[in-house]
């Protein structure tokens, strides 16, 4: 059983944005997913979210919860329906909720590994880290600056901002198929982020990434985004 429509609060999301070597990317990526390129490069990331106010759309705020997640994104394309369609790959999503942990793979796409976090948010700095079940290691440090750093592959705000927008559709592996959700947002709002510290053990595995082959590239900031989350069919 699928939740058609669940609706909430992005009370914070982080987008943490690498650029890799295209032929890395396309080693982990199933079938029928090619890495999207921008200028030439893969790009990869995580999303850390805080959730707010998550239940069935229609239903009142406060019989939702709320939950922190790490979600690995792969920006990807794929041929269906005779046209090229862009969205992102999620080999893996962590979260602070054993609810989620039980319900993904069955009502929330994707298999959800259980994850403490550590959270702290003061005077537009932001410290997230957080270990999970199986030991996969993210932490960020980073403040809110006003102006977005020209050596990015993207080059304006603008640029990245266009880019991650056409990622709302979001694929994760589940057995042996591959399940779909899509993130409708009230409103799109990104800044930009000063990282002073980052760690990421995915994306650190020279087993996935040989050394060379990843480069750290921005990091964006979205606050107090209302949104609806619909599940896509099963496919391939």
């Amino acid at each position: 059983m699928k939740l058609p429509e669940i609706h909430g609060y992005i009370d914070r999301r982080i987008l943490i944005n690498f650029t890799a070597d295209p032929d890395a990317v396309e080693k982990i990526l199933p079938f029928p997913f090619r890495p999207k390129l921008y200028k030439n490069k893969a790009i990869v990331g995580i999303c850390l979210i805080r959730l707010k106010n998550i239940k069935a759309l229609g239903l009142p705020d406060f019989m939702g919860i709320d939950s922190e997640n790490g979600a690995h994104r792969i920006a990807v394309e794929w041929d269906e329906g005779g046209e090229v369609r862009t969205g992102v790959y999620i080999p893996r999503r962590d979260t602070s909720s054993k609810i989620n942990t039980l319900i993904g793979g069955r009502v929330f796409p994707g298999k959800h590994y259980y994850a403490k976090f550590n959270v702290k948010e003061n005077n537009k700095h932001y410290h997230v880290d957080f270990r999970s079940s199986d030991q996969l290691v993210t932490s960020i440090d980073a403040k809110e600056i006003e102006v977005f750093d020209n050596h990015s592959i993207f080059e304006t705000l603008q640029k990245a901002s266009d880019f991650f927008q056409e990622g709302c559709l979001g694929y994760s592996p589940h057995k042996d198929k591959l399940e779909g959700l899509q993130l409708n947002t009230y409103t799109w709002e990104i800044r930009p982020l000063e990282v002073m510290d980052l760690k990421s053990t995915f994306y650190e595995d020279e087993t996935l990434f040989p050394k060379g082959s990843i480069a750290f590239d921005n990091a964006l900031l979205m606050t107090n985004i209302e949104h609806t989350w619909k599940s896509m069919p099963e496919k391939w």
